[in-house]
């Protein structure tokens, strides 16, 4: 009993402190297992089955559930930009084209590709992010058998048994493909498409120009502007 009475305690869960731990993944007492385990991981074939998530909290969070039917996969993605061969015929510097060719997907949409091409007869739930060095990235892939009765019979799962979800990480309707694609909510934030857009409405309702639109900066616009000042 606490020594205030009235005052309700919160305890909190294991995965709270899990959580906490991997948001500085890289600092404390996380830096030495982290060390050890990238030093592991390095020599392991580039996607493997696991036989439990690195990060339980976030695979619980994304839907994972410690059952038949479902399975994890850490897949290693090198890190940086397309790797393009010297053009050897006459060219530009500018036109040789081995600088700045980055991917336009994300190296986390890269590894749940691979992890489904390596499990032709899964579908990708979701990924998180587990670790990276400098020449690497590690992603966990969260994959389920749509086939088996225990998923097909799942509530919570079950949808993804449905015809319209086969291949979905590769069409782009994975948490990572939407990102890629700008389907993200923005929650209003500023200087969002949403934004502007809306800001942009608001000036074509009140009749108003927009600074770096044709004649706003015109002699008469700016003593009018200050006119009404």
């Amino acid at each position: 009993m606490s020594s205030v009475e009235g005052v309700l305690v919160m305890v909190k869960g294991m995965y709270h402190y899990i959580a906490e731990a991997w948001k500085r993944p890289y600092d404390g007492e996380m830096l030495e297992v982290m060390r050890q385990r990238l030093i592991k991981w390095r020599r392991e074939p580039a996607v493997i089955r696991i036989d439990k998530p690195t990060r339980i909290d976030r695979a619980r969070a994304l839907g994972y559930k410690a059952k038949i039917g479902f399975i994890v996969v850490r897949v290693r993605v090198r890190k940086g930009g397309r790797r393009k061969p010297r053009p050897d015929s006459g060219r530009r510097p500018k036109r040789m084209g081995i600088y700045g060719f980055a991917p336009a997907k994300s190296l986390r949409l890269i590894a749940e590709e691979r992890a489904a091409r390596k499990y032709p007869n899964l579908e990708v739930l979701n990924s998180y992010y587990v670790g990276e060095d400098g020449n690497y990235k590690w992603f966990e892939v969260i994959l389920v058998d749509p086939h088996h009765p225990a998923i097909c019979n799942d509530p919570e799962i079950k949808w993804i048994c449905e015809k319209q979800h086969h291949g979905r990480v590769f069409r782009g309707l994975t948490s990572a493909g939407k990102k890629m694609r700008g389907l993200r909510k923005s929650r209003g934030l500023k200087y969002t498409i949403k934004y502007k857009w809306k800001r942009k409405q608001k000036e074509r309702r009140e009749k108003k120009r927009h600074e770096a639109s044709r004649g706003a900066r015109e002699p008469w616009t700016i003593a009018k502007r200050l006119e009404e000042e």
